[in-house]
């Protein structure tokens, strides 16, 4: 029987490069299918929520912006027991430090998966709140695919071309095109607050 298989992007797209890994399974699952037994999980930021679906699978593929202290763009590869140690050195958001609390539970409750695979990307920018991927590190989604597909291949999990399984992934309102396309101009845009509850210049 084939193992269940979890690839998994996670992130918050809001903060510019924090979203790569979930536009890598968005971006996936736009261009290969796979069989039942792969799912696709836009992880978000959602922490200890995402256990049940460590607990079903034997391989997890993880997708992921990921400080390493490289250059901006740089992009590595880390498998097996030193997943966790890199989810958690250098924590650059909320959600690295949950991801990290997730393998570690699902490890003491006896159901982590056995091969862990983390292809990460080292951001350019995460201060920008609304912000889209800067060009760099969206170059490097097709690569970081190319990455999981080979090391899903050595495996024995192969992809075919096609529309993949979407059903576990963010509402389309906010995938990377609809995001991007409603992008205000930079004249019309506030990063700062709502100026409807600005006070009145005096």
């Amino acid at each position: 029987m084939a193992q269940n298989v979890l690839i998994l992007g996670i992130g918050n797209v809001l903060w510019a490069d924090e979203g790569f890994g979930v536009r890598c399974v968005e971006t996936l699952a736009q261009n290969w299918a796979f069989d039942d037994n792969v799912k696709l999980l836009d992880g978000g930021t959602q922490g200890l929520y995402l256990l049940p679906f460590l607990e079903e699978a034997g391989i997890l593929l993880v997708f992921d912006a990921i400080d390493y202290g490289l250059a901006p763009g740089t992009m590595k590869v880390v498998e097996g027991d030193e997943v966790p140690a890199f989810m958690g050195a250098k924590k650059m958001s909320l959600h690295q430090t949950g991801f990290q609390d997730v393998i570690a539970t699902a490890t003491l409750m006896g159901y982590c998966p056995e091969t862990l695979i983390l292809i990460g990307c080292q951001p350019v920018e995460l201060e920008d709140y609304g912000g889209g991927l800067r060009d760099i590190v969206a170059a490097r989604i097709e690569p970081a695919i190319a990455i999981a597909l080979k090391k899903l291949a050595d495996l024995g999990i192969h992809a075919k071309p096609g529309k993949g399984d979407d059903r576990l992934l963010a509402d389309a309102a906010i995938m990377r095109g609809a995001y991007e396309e409603g992008r205000p101009s930079e004249d019309a845009a506030c990063r700062t607050g709502d100026d409807r509850f600005f006070p009145a210049a005096e």
